[in-house]
């Protein structure tokens, strides 16, 4: 009996340390993983202040996304630039294109998208304190609208901007292809021929097949810079910093971020 319970001890010790070294080495990974996001996000960081000294040397404002691989530290870096009129603006964007916003991309049979996109105006026009409409601060405040849950904004989410305050119209030269299929009213044929003349440099694109009411040319100096930094793992952390050209900080530096966000993209299988 005594050689049994000795016999028990030690397969129940020996347990214990396997489920501890699991452990251990889970949270060494996990730790791991941690510190390469952190430096990944430093070399993300690093490489959009070089993006941001270029575009401030030219001093024009972005009419187009515009795509440079940087080397920072020994890391190759795709950063991209856009202007954030290529975005749909979810303060000042009129019913037209949100229900196109609403039924394209996410996904609303007609008199759904015709229903949230109402909502969404009349939050966005709801009186403060002061007298002034609420606005939305950030695409979250999406959330806020009775009407949209968050499977809905997660199908919307890379395609809006709250921080624009334009026009409400979206220039097509810098929107993202998804964007552009919202604009077509979901063709996506027409959106990846529009896409493929900009992005091959084609000097006036023909960009006909859209509604016009729904479109801007102008150029912004309020732009979204974004930086994909490769892992070890195969994934990358994309950082994204929204930016305004035309304010100065009280630290000396010509330009003023004013969002920034770190995402991590795991590598796909």
């Amino acid at each position: 009996m005594a050689l049994l319970a000795v016999l028990w001890i030690v397969a129940a010790l020996s347990i214990i340390a396997t489920g501890t070294l699991r452990t251990v080495r889970a949270e060494s990974r996990a730790i791991l993983q941690a510190r390469q996001q952190v430096e990944a996000q430093a070399l993300g960081d690093g490489a959009i202040q070089i993006a941001l000294q270029g575009l401030v040397a030219r001093n024009q404002p972005l009419a187009s996304t515009t795509t440079a691989n940087i080397a920072y530290r020994g890391v190759p870096i795709e950063v991209e630039a856009m202007p954030l009129n290529g975005l749909i603006d979810i303060n000042m964007a009129g019913l037209p294109l949100l229900q196109r916003l609403l039924s394209v991309a996410g996904g609303l049979s007609a008199e759904a998208a015709q229903a949230t996109a109402q909502a969404i105006v009349q939050t966005r026009e709801r009186r403060d304190a002061r007298g002034g409409p609420q606005r939305f601060e950030a695409e979250e405040d999406l959330l806020r609208v009775s009407d949209v849950d968050y499977d809905l904004y997660a199908r919307l989410d890379g395609l809006l901007t709250a921080d624009l305050q334009g026009s409400g119209r979206v220039n097509p030269l810098a929107a993202p292809f998804e964007v552009l299929a919202v604009l077509a009213n979901g063709d996506t044929s027409v959106a990846q021929r529009i896409a493929a003349a900009r992005d091959a440099g084609q000097v006036g694109v023909d960009t006909s097949a859209l509604d016009g009411s729904l479109l801007e040319s102008s150029a912004s100096r309020r732009i979204r810079v974004q930086a994909r930094v490769p892992l070890a793992d195969g994934g990358y952390v994309r950082v994204s910093r929204n930016v305004d050209l035309n304010a100065r900080t009280p630290n000396g530096a010509p330009w003023h971020t004013f969002r920034m966000t770190v995402r991590l993209e795991p590598r796909k299988s």
